[in-house]
């Protein structure tokens, strides 16, 4: 028994020891819960809406303040016209634009009922669906203290409901960019981070470290063949979603193309990073897998919006790539957008990819050094 006690006070040694079995054992459940428990939501917090009031009275006003008033949505604009409407989603931060008919307030008093349209992005079905519910029952609401205002039920306001880019709200329009935006960055992070690692381990990285190449050449010889089988991967996929699920490119392909060999590279280049400083296999492996698809799957804004968590989590998804690459893909495969409306996204890729290699670089000549 003392022979076993002193065995089982060793392993524990070792593990408290460990401070990578540690995180694993202890840091990851706690991250897992935190995550899962304020970003998995199916409520719908803080949604972009936008108004285009053509009757500009009191009705309005008051219809317009108890839906902004809720903790269910965030005021993005005022519109002037229908054409601002297609506009005001592109840019990305309205999820829903509510039209207020020409006289409503007066149509409302003399005929007892009016019509509100609610237009929303289809191209996120299941948050176009929760916006539409909840607008139906504040509007419900607001239609049932105006009859007890006026005692009587004869007035109604009745919304009129229209999906854009996904009017028949299939739910592959949502998951199709977003796979294919989880796909590239563990694929091609998994594949470039055991390079260096598994040079490491074999012995061989002295040879690479004396020879007469320079270290980004070294990095690009080991990213090119992996970014030419994974531009083809993106080739079948697009290929794929158009036979099998009907999901056409309505956007430039040209542009979808280039902005996805961006997105390629920064991922080969986050997995050349990963690489560098990992010290087996192993360890490259567990950082691209549990580092990158936890948060690609609920920081990104692939199945949960972003605006539905605590704002928190919203600083913390910046420093997630695929969150601006969904938003790309979404907008130019569904939307039809262009550069205009996507620049922003586009020059935080290109930063990243800099600053991805860019450190590689460098560790690489510390290393030589």
């Amino acid at each position: 028994m003392k022979r076993f006690l002193g065995f089982v006070k060793k392993e524990f040694l070792h593990i408290f020891r460990d401070y990578r079995t540690l995180i694993i054992l202890f840091g990851i459940p706690v991250a897992q819960i935190l995550i899962f428990g304020f970003a998995v939501s199916t409520e719908i917090k803080n949604a972009g809406i936008a108004f285009l009031d053509l009757s500009h009275d009191e009705i309005t006003q008051k219809l317009t303040n108890k839906i902004v008033s809720s903790d269910f949505f965030r005021k993005t604009e005022d519109l002037l016209s229908y054409n601002d409407i297609d506009r005001a989603f592109k840019k990305g931060m309205t999820k829903a634009v509510i039209v207020y008919e020409r006289d409503l307030g007066s149509k409302l008093m003399k005929e007892g009922k009016a019509s509100v349209s609610i237009i929303t992005d289809g191209s996120e079905p299941n948050v176009a669906t929760l916006i539409t519910n909840y607008t139906f029952a504040i509007i419900n609401d607001f239609n049932r203290d105006m009859n007890r205002t006026a005692g009587n039920n004869s007035i109604l306001i009745q919304p009129e409901v229209k999906m854009l880019y996904n009017p028949e709200l299939k739910s592959h329009f949502m998951f199709v960019p977003g796979v294919i935006t989880l796909i590239l960055i563990l694929i091609c992070a998994l594949m470039t981070s055991v390079t260096i690692t598994r040079e490491k381990e074999f012995g061989t990285m002295e040879v690479l470290l004396v020879s007469p190449l320079k270290p980004i050449q070294i990095i690009l010889g080991k990213v090119a063949p992996y970014f030419l089988l994974s531009f083809l991967n993106v080739i079948v996929i697009l290929v794929m979603s158009w036979l099998v699920f009907g999901l056409p490119v309505k956007g430039s392909l040209a542009l979808l193309l280039v902005l996805t060999m961006l997105y390629i590279l920064m991922s080969l280049s986050l997995g050349i990073l990963i690489s560098t400083v990992s010290k087996t296999m192993q360890q490259a492996m567990f950082i691209s897998f549990i580092g990158l698809m936890l948060p690609t799957i609920l920081l990104s804004g692939f199945i949960y919006p972003i605006e539905n968590m605590p704002k928190i989590y919203d600083y913390v998804s910046m420093i997630v790539p695929p969150r601006y690459f969904i938003i790309i893909i979404k907008s130019i495969m569904i939307k039809g957008t262009g550069i205009l409306f996507i620049w922003k996204e586009t020059l935080i890729l290109l930063l990243m990819t800099a600053l991805f290699i860019g450190v590689s670089v460098r560790k690489f000549k510390v290393r030589l050094q």
